[in-house]
């Protein structure tokens, strides 16, 4: 437990239009792209910080918010035009943002790794007030994307399981993250809950309408079964990019512990899903017996067996050494996709699915 708790504090999701990258002519253009939209946040982030007050100790970025997402870019033109590196100008830019105003800054980018010079991460990041990234958590479900996962054994090696599921301990509560549709896993958010989460920042860029979609209710699932706080921020839209702009758009949200909607926001460029986080009143609903108290009454030794017998879709695609796999590019995003039918076609001949 920190000593320094701040036990009630205002989070924003902060509803951002992001300006792509895909259609940048080469590195340094992308990158002063980037740092116009680095130059624009921190007005932003400073007016909205003066509207909602200085309690506001939180700010959750959209999904890729500098950079979008590849469509028909290669392996190679993505790492070359829109990823960070760990200790790049980017992340320098954003931590003086947070240094200046004391807050913790979450975000997300695609994020470059000396341990594996081959691929990019989709990567979940948390800035503290003093300017230093404490928490990176590498997305571990994408469809086109590496993760950890399509490295596993390695990956392990280099960061162990602290790494795979980080929480960040701090005075705002315990952090964690992951991105978009990883909200759909219920695995994810459980293991970061089983390691003291309290608080998810769930960056995303998707579609969003008035009917209550799958990532709606997978939010407010995922806040009542883990008994935690979800801020999360959704696209303003993506310009500049082949996809029409207002495709992802609207729907930035604060959800508390037992599953209530606190604020939302509609479409456009917003601060207006901003709420309170009341971290006591989370820790004394966290530790008071009875029934609605669902995370104490979790019997996880029921589900281990059947999680360690079933495999579905493999690990260790992406390394170089692994020979179950059919030969493929390393770098062709076909191969996620011959994967999945390889997976599936498996399944359906056990009679899983």
């Amino acid at each position: 437990m920190n000593n320094n708790t701040i036990e009630s504090f205002r989070a924003l999701a902060l509803q951002l239009k992001c300006y792509a990258v895909n259609q940048a002519r080469d590195r340094q253009q992308a990158r002063c792209i980037m740092q116009d939209s680095i130059q624009r946040l921190a007005k932003q982030i400073a007016a909205s910080i003066a509207f909602i007050g200085s309690d506001c100790r939180l700010i959750v970025l959209p999904e890729y918010f500098l950079t979008g997402f590849p469509i028909q870019e290669s392996f190679a033109d993505w790492t070359q035009k829109a990823c960070l590196e760990i200790a790049g100008p980017e992340y320098e830019a954003l931590g003086k943002i947070a240094q200046k105003h004391r807050i913790f800054l979450a975000g997300n980018a695609y994020e470059l790794d000396p341990n594996f010079p081959e691929l990019y991460f989709q990567t979940c990041f948390v800035i503290d007030p003093s300017g230093n990234v404490i928490l990176r958590y590498r997305r571990l479900n994408s469809m086109f994307t590496p993760t950890p996962h399509d490295v596993w054994d390695k990956y392990l090696d280099c960061y162990g399981w602290d790494g795979v599921f980080p929480v960040a301990k701090t005075e705002i509560g315990n952090l964690a993250a992951f991105a978009s549709e990883e909200i759909l896993y219920p695995e994810v958010a459980r293991c970061l809950a089983m390691r003291g989460a309290e608080i998810f920042l769930h960056s995303t860029s998707e579609i969003y309408g008035k009917e209550y979609a799958a990532k709606q209710a997978a939010k407010i699932c995922r806040a009542v079964e883990n008994m935690a706080y979800i801020v999360s921020a959704n696209t303003a839209g993506i310009a500049n990019a082949p996809i029409p702009e207002a495709s992802v758009d609207g729907g930035s949200q604060i959800i508390d512990h037992r599953g209530i909607i606190l604020a939302q926001t509609a479409a456009g460029e917003s601060m207006a899903a901003f709420a309170e986080i009341d971290l006591a009143a989370l820790r004394r609903d966290r530790r008071r017996p009875g029934l609605n108290n669902l995370l104490s009454r979790q019997r996880l030794e029921l589900y281990a067996h059947s999680y360690s017998q079933s495999h579905f879709y493999p690990a260790n695609t992406m390394l170089v050494s692994n020979s179950d796999m059919p030969s493929l590019p390393l770098r062709d995003r076909q191969h996620f996709l011959k994967t999945q039918q390889i997976t599936i076609e498996r399944l359906a001949k056990l009679g899983i699915i």
